[in-house]
């Protein structure tokens, strides 16, 4: 199975699957982990970071949004967090540790770009930051 992406935020663990399966457990959080993936292309993530989940049952509902419009965010919002990633002496390296291997030309699926989206609304609210344009809802 790929990697499309692997987040790791201040100190909390991501799981990737690779050519052999390991499970990281969360330290020591009792919320579930979520999992971003699209089982037919062998893309799989899961974020282990803190009130994500529970951010992620009180979101707008996955039919709110059309795929073209989460793709087209997404790809504004993968750019600028790759670029921070690229730059740690200037952002936060605990926060922007991994690039995201988002592909425009692949089509992901409206799930993982449902949670993808609405991941990326959730860490500009945690961590305070901007990664694009648009309103963060």
């Amino acid at each position: 199975m790929k990697t499309l992406f692997s987040i790791l935020i201040l100190g909390l663990l991501v799981y990737s699957c690779g050519s052999a399966t390991k499970t990281v457990a969360a330290k020591d959080t009792e919320e579930k982990p979520v999992r971003i993936a699209n089982d037919t292309l062998e893309y799989e993530v899961i974020i282990f970071d803190v009130g994500f989940s529970s951010y992620l049952a009180t979101a707008k509902p996955m039919s709110f949004y059309s795929q073209s419009m989460l793709e087209s965010r997404n790809r504004v919002y993968v750019d600028e967090w790759n670029n921070r990633v690229r730059n740690p002496s200037q952002y936060d390296s605990r926060i922007y540790e991994n690039i995201i291997d988002y592909q425009p030309n692949i089509d992901y699926g409206m799930e993982v770009n449902y949670k993808l989206y609405q991941y990326f609304q959730f860490a500009q609210r945690k961590y305070n930051m901007k990664l694009g344009p648009f309103r963060i809802e």
